[in-house]
């Protein structure tokens, strides 16, 4: 029998997967990836019902801790947020769903690799390139793109082999991680309708406004009101303290790998919160240049990562150049949570470059006398003086 391991959610389209190439000879090792959206309850009943499907084996592998430092932490460094609006909260996920996978299935000897994703979508992409990328010897088999099925399709057949659940579709789609929860359903197949409330997991439960502090190292969360923990642990508890005002909202619309234009709903409050509060503390411990060209770079960082690009050495070069931008990003920033937004109120830092000692911003200069500044202005706008007398003689 050949090996073959399959990318494994225990959904119907995972569950059509698994079936039909145990049908088809295939010797099957379904495989789960946690990057933070699976409770250890949800991970057994995933594992209950691969073995129903006749998997040989089910295999969870726990990977919040890399899918943080080898993504999220990058994210947050570049405060990244696609189209100035998505913290790439779920597509960000399935770059280290697929390296884990692939790697497991090396490790054991697999002829094959699935997953159960579309012709439509954007994940095909991001599994098959990296599949294809760290073991080329591997055939990836794609049941549901390759076969057109639908989704009645896919029930169909698994009732006729013994696996008559019900696989009544969800009003809305939930995708949930470590860096937030996409959201799809009716209203997001077009462009005029807005997600309601009931479509977001979290609703409001606190409205009364609380005050938070949020400590970086280094452009890291290490801890909350001062309790100390790993940064992933942080990120997980700021999203539940978070998630309770209903913070971190919106609808994304971008560009699909594919090329055809995409509305997903979402739901990220640490994402949005930590961003914020980073850049902030950024502003003040950074240089004007060091601002700008984090800007663009991180911009492309966010766009090669969502378009499957992980693996080209670019981005370990934009990695590098944003780790050591963060240096001096240490300090505190207080953060004020209310029902639906947050506001981010001032920061405390012993790298923060607004020293009162070399001047007050529209008020007071101590660095340089008056005729310092008129001789910096006239040399300053020199070049610009030479060009339009230049060019206004007819």
């Amino acid at each position: 029998m050949k090996k073959l391991v399959i990318a494994y959610s225990g959904g119907l389209d995972t569950s059509y997967c698994a079936v039909s190439l145990v049908k088809e000879g295939y010797e099957v090792h379904a495989v789960s990836v946690n990057t933070g959206g699976f409770s250890s309850e949800e991970i057994k009943n995933i594992e209950e019902k691969a073995y129903l499907m006749g998997v040989s084996t089910y295999k969870n592998i726990e990977a919040v801790g890399d899918f943080y430092h080898k993504v999220v932490k990058f994210l947050i460094f570049g405060n990244v947020l696609k189209n100035n609006t998505y913290p790439l909260s779920v597509s960000a996920e399935r770059i280290v769903q697929a390296i884990e996978i692939v790697t497991y299935a090396k490790k054991n000897g697999a002829s094959h690799i699935a997953h159960g994703s579309t012709g439509a979508g954007n994940d095909q992409v991001r599994f098959d390139m990296i599949f294809q990328t760290l073991a080329p010897e591997i055939e990836i088999i794609t049941p549901i793109r390759d076969q057109k099925l639908s989704r009645q399709n896919e029930i169909e057949y698994l009732k006729s082999h013994g696996i008559d659940w019900s696989w009544q579709q969800a009003k809305y789609s939930i995708n949930k991680g470590l860096w937030g929860t996409s959201v799809g359903g009716d209203e997001t197949l077009t462009s005029d309708k807005p997600l309601p409330e009931i479509a977001y997991p979290s609703q409001l439960i606190k409205t009364k406004e609380e005050k938070i502090v949020l400590t970086f190292e280094k452009g890291e969360l290490v801890a909350i009101n001062n309790t100390v923990d790993k940064p992933e642990a942080n990120i997980q508890k700021l999203t539940k303290k978070a998630a309770a005002f209903a913070i971190g909202r919106d609808i994304h619309v971008g560009d699909t790998i594919v090329g055809i234009k995409g509305r997903v709903g979402f739901e990220a409050p640490a994402a949005f919160i930590c961003i914020k509060a980073h850049h902030l503390l950024e502003k003040h411990t950074l240089t004007k240049w060091q601002l700008q060209h984090k800007e663009y770079l991180a911009s492309f960082y966010g766009m090669h990562l969502h378009e499957g690009l992980y693996l080209d050495p670019i981005m370990r070069d934009i990695e590098a150049f944003l780790a050591n931008s963060q240096a001096n990003v240490s300090g505190s920033v207080s953060v004020t949570l209310k029902p639906y937004h947050f506001t981010l109120n001032g920061i405390s830092s012993k790298h923060d470059l607004m020293d009162t000692a070399y001047g007050s911003y529209g008020e007071m200069n101590n660095g340089w006398t008056a005729n310092d500044a008129k001789g910096f202005i006239k040399i300053l706008g020199n070049q610009n003086k030479i060009y339009q007398q230049v060019n206004s003689i007819k």
